[in-house]
C-alpha cells in the first residue's frame, strides 16, 4: 500500500483499491473513502446502493469518452423507488436495462451470478443487503490471485473484466446488455444501429453526421442532422415526401393515431403536423414527432417476427429530379472509370493466369469456374473430403496457396448463395478459417479458403504413426483456440452461427499450429438435415448431442457437446472409441468421467508424453469436457465459459457422469468409415 501524509490526515490506498483518508493519529477513524464515491469502476468490497436515512447513494457513472474522464451520459443506480433492482440509465432519465430484482442468490436478469443457475464454479459471489439505514450490493472473488473490476464504459455497457497475467491484458468475463444496439441512444438521433455484440451506426438517408470528428473517433451519441429543412405540406411540388426503411425495429416513442385504416390517411396525418418526422402503418397508424432514436436493423432470423417498416419524412429537395440526375451522372462517371480500371487490372492479372477472376464482392474474390480449374490444375491435388464436398490444393498469383472446396448437394440459387457467402466473408477471427473467394457459375459452387500447411487436427491425434507427436502444451493451446473460435461464432458474430459438425477433421492447423475452425456456416448453404449428419460423421456417432437423436431444436449447446467429445480426443490423443483385439471396445469419455468422479487421474494422461504434461491442465480439460457433454443442454456451459475455464479464470468441479454415455456405449458398434 502507498501513503501520503500531512500534519493531520493520512491517505492510504488499500490492497482492495479503496483510497482512504484517515486521522493521522488514529487511522481507524476514516474521514473519507473512495468506495463511497464511485467513478466508472466498481471493485470487490465496494457497496453500490442507496442510503435510506440521509441519502448518500452511490452510483457508477461512465466516462464521457474512452479518453475523457468527465462524467458521461450512462450510469448504474439502485432503483430509487425502493426495489432491489439496478438500472442502467441514459442521462439519469431513461432506463434501458435492468438487473431484475434480487431473488436470493442473484438478480433475476443476471443468472450468471448464481451457482444454482449453471455456473457452479464462478469465481464471483454477489450479496444484496437490505438494511434499516441502507440497501446495497457487494461482491467478492474467490482467492487472492484474481484481479477483477466491473466497469460501465463510454458506450453504455457494463463489463466485468479480469486481468490475465500471461496475456498481460484484461479479459471480458461478462457484459450487459448483450447487444450494443440495446443501449439507449447508442447511435444518437436519426441514425440506424446494425450489429449484435458490436454496433455499427450509420445516418439515415437525408441526414449526415452531427459532429464528424466525434463520429470518426467512434462516438456516435450525438447522432445525425438533416441535410435539408422540412418544408411543410402545401399541396405543391415542394411538399415534404417520405422514403421507406424496411426490416427495422421501430423507435419506441410512437404515438398511435386513428387514420381510418389506410396508409394514405396515415401519411396525411403526419404531413399535417410540422413536428411529425415519420410514420408507420400496419393495422393501425403510428406517428413519430421530433428526433428518431434507437432504430435497429433486424437480423435475418428476426425479420417477420418483430419490427417492420417506417416512412421517414424528408424535404422535397431530397427527391428532386435535378439532384438525382446529378447523382446518377456521378454514379455513371464513377462506374465508367471503375470499369476502365477493372479492365486494365484484369488485363494485368491475365498475365499471371488470373484472367478469370470476375470482381471483388466486399472482401471476397468472385472466380469463374475456368479460373478455379486452372489454379487447381483441374482438381488434380485432392487434400481430403468431408460432409460438404471435396477439398483441393491450388495456387494463385505469386505462388500463394489456397484450398478449394467443391460443394456437393447445394440447394440454393445463385443470388441466395452469393448473399450467404458474402456474409461468411465478413467473419474474421484468428481461430476461424478465412474465406478468400468463391465461384458460382451454372451448377458449380466452390469456396476458396486460405491454405493450412499442417492439415487437420485428426491427422495428429488419430494417425500418430504418420505424424509427429504434438506436445501437451500445443494440444492445450489448440483446445483453447478452438473454444475461442466457437465463442466468436456463437456470440460475437452479427448473427449467431451454429457449426453443427465440430470434430478433429474440421479443425485445421497453420504452420505454427494455430487452430482454425473450418466449414462453419456451410450447413445453411447446403441445407443440413439429420440424415446427412449421420452419413458424414467419421468413426462413431459420438459427436452428436442427444438432442439430435431426440429431434428437438438444435442450439449452440449442440456445438458445446461436440466440442466436449473432441476435447476428450485431444486429451487422449486418439479416437474416443477404441477397438481391442478381442473386438471389445474402450470408450474414453466414459472412462474419463468415471476416473474424475473417483479422483484417479493418472490413467487419463497420454502415456507417450511421459513427464512433459501439466497434470492440472489435463484435469481441467477433462472436467470441461465432461461438463460439455452433459445430457441436458441447460447443464452445459457456454463456449464463453469454456474459454474462461481453460484460461484458468474460472474453476470447475467434477460433473456427474452423463447417463447417455453408458447408453451410447451399450448401443455403439465401432465402424471405421474412412
Amino acid at each position: 500500500m502507498k501513503a501520503i501524509t500531512s500534519s493531520s490526515i493520512v491517505g492510504v490506498i488499500l490492497d482492495t483499491g479503496n483510497l482512504v483518508l484517515a486521522d493521522a493519529s488514529n487511522t481507524s477513524i476514516i474521514m473519507w473513502q473512495s468506495f463511497d464515491h464511485f467513478g466508472n469502476t466498481w471493485l470487490p468490497g465496494g457497496k453500490l446502493g442507496r442510503g435510506k436515512l440521509i441519502g448518500g447513494s452511490t452510483r457508477l457513472v461512465a466516462w464521457k469518452t474512452f479518453s475523457d474522464p468527465a462524467p458521461g451520459l450512462f450510469s448504474v443506480v439502485l432503483d430509487p423507488n425502493g426495489t432491489s433492482q439496478f438500472f442502467l440509465m441514459w442521462n439519469s432519465t431513461q432506463q434501458y436495462t435492468t438487473s431484475g430484482n434480487w431473488i436470493g442468490d442473484s438478480f433475476s436478469n443476471m443468472p450468471e451470478m448464481a451457482p444454482t443457475n449453471g455456473y457452479p464454479n464462478s469465481m464471483y459471489t454477489f450479496y444484496y443487503v437490505d438494511g434499516a439505514s441502507e440497501s446495497y450490493c457487494v461482491y467478492d472473488v474467490k482467492g487472492d490471485e484474481l484481479t477483477t473490476r466491473l466497469v460501465v464504459d463510454a458506450t453504455g455497457r457494463i463489463n466485468v473484466l479480469t486481468w490475465t497475467e500471461s496475456a498481460k491484458k484484461w479479459i471480458l468475463y461478462w457484459s450487459a446488455p448483450k447487444k450494443q444496439c440495446e443501449v439507449y441512444m447508442s447511435c444518437g438521433s436519426f441514425s440506424i444501429c446494425t450489429g449484435n455484440a458490436l454496433a455499427s451506426c450509420s445516418c439515415l438517408r437525408g441526414f449526415s453526421e452531427q459532429y464528424q470528428g466525434q463520429w470518426l473517433q467512434g462516438d456516435h451519441t450525438q447522432g445525425c442532422k438533416r441535410n435539408a429543412a422540412l418544408q411543410g405540406s402545401n399541396n405543391s411540388s415542394r411538399s415534404d415526401k417520405f422514403y421507406t426503411v424496411v426490416d427495422v425495429e421501430l423507435p419506441s416513442n410512437e404515438h398511435n393515431f386513428v387514420a381510418e385504416g389506410s396508409t394514405q390517411n396515415c401519411e396525411l396525418a403526419c404531413l399535417s403536423s410540422h413536428d411529425c418526422t415519420a410514420y408507420s402503418f400496419s393495422s393501425s397508424c403510428s406517428l413519430w414527432y421530433g428526433d428518431l432514436i434507437n432504430i435497429q436493423a433486424l437480423s435475418s432470423d428476426a425479420i417477420g417476427t418483430k419490427g417492420g417498416s417506417i416512412q421517414i419524412r424528408l424535404a422535397a429537395s431530397e427527391f428532386s429530379d435535378r439532384k438525382y440526375t446529378r447523382k446518377l451522372a456521378i454514379i455513371i462517371t464513377v462506374a465508367t472509370i471503375s470499369v476502365a480500371l477493372a479492365v486494365v487490372a484484369l488485363a494485368f492479372v491475365a498475365m499471371k493466369r488470373f484472367t478469370e477472376v470476375l470482381l471483388v464482392e466486399g472482401s471476397l474474390m468472385a472466380f469463374r469456374y475456368q479460373a478455379v480449374q486452372n489454379l487447381t490444375k483441374n482438381f488434380s491435388n485432392k487434400l481430403g473430403g468431408g460432409a460438404f464436398g471435396s477439398v483441393y490444393k491450388g495456387s494463385v498469383a505469386e505462388g500463394t496457396m489456397v484450398a478449394v472446396k467443391k460443394l456437393e448437394g447445394f440447394r440454393q440459387g445463385e443470388k441466395q448463395f452469393r448473399a450467404e457467402v458474402s456474409t461468411l466473408g465478413t467473419v474474421r477471427h484468428v481461430n476461424l478459417i478465412r474465406l478468400l473467394g468463391f465461384c458460382s457459375e451454372r451448377s458449380h459452387r466452390l469456396l476458396i479458403y486460405e491454405y493450412m500447411p499442417n492439415a487437420s487436427l485428426d491427422r495428429y491425434l488419430l494417425q500418430r504413426t504418420q505424424q509427429p507427436l504434438l506436445s501437451w502444451s500445443t494440444r492445450y493451446q489448440i483446445a483453447l483456440g478452438v473454444a475461442r473460435g466457437l465463442h466468436y461464432l456463437h456470440e460475437r458474430c452479427r448473427d449467431c452461427i451454429i457449426h453443427y459438425d465440430i470434430k478433429p477433421e474440421n479443425i485445421l492447423l497453420s504452420d505454427t499450429f494455430v487452430p482454425k475452425v473450418a466449414d462453419f456456416g456451410l450447413a445453411k448453404l447446403v441445407g443440413r438435415d439429420f440424415s446427412r449428419v449421420l452419413t458424414t460423421v467419421r468413426g462413431t456417432l459420438g459427436y452428436l448431442a442427444p438432442e439430435w437423436i431426440a429431434g428437438t431444436a438444435i442450439t449452440t449447446k449442440a456445438d458445446v457437446y461436440s466440442y466436449g467429445m473432441m476435447l476428450f480426443e485431444i486429451v487422449s490423443c486418439t479416437r474416443n472409441v477404441r477397438q481391442r483385439h478381442d473386438n471389445t471396445v474402450d470408450f474414453f469419455p466414459l472412462m474419463a468421467a468415471m476416473k474424475l468422479s473417483e479422483g484417479e487421474l493418472q490413467d487419463l494422461f497420454d502415456t507417450q508424453l511421459g513427464c512433459n504434461v501439466d497434470a492440472a491442465e489435463v484435469e481441467r480439460a477433462c472436467k470441461v469436457a465432461c461438463w460439455c457433454i452433459q445430457d441436458e443442454e441447460g447443464a452445459r456451459p457456454s463456449m464463453a465459459t469454456v474459454v474462461q475455464v481453460l484460461e484458468g479464470l474460472v474453476e470447475v468441479n467434477v460433473q456427474p457422469v452423463p447417463r447417455s454415455l453408458k447408453l451410447l456405449m451399450d448401443q455403439s458398434t465401432y465402424v471405421e468409415l474412412s
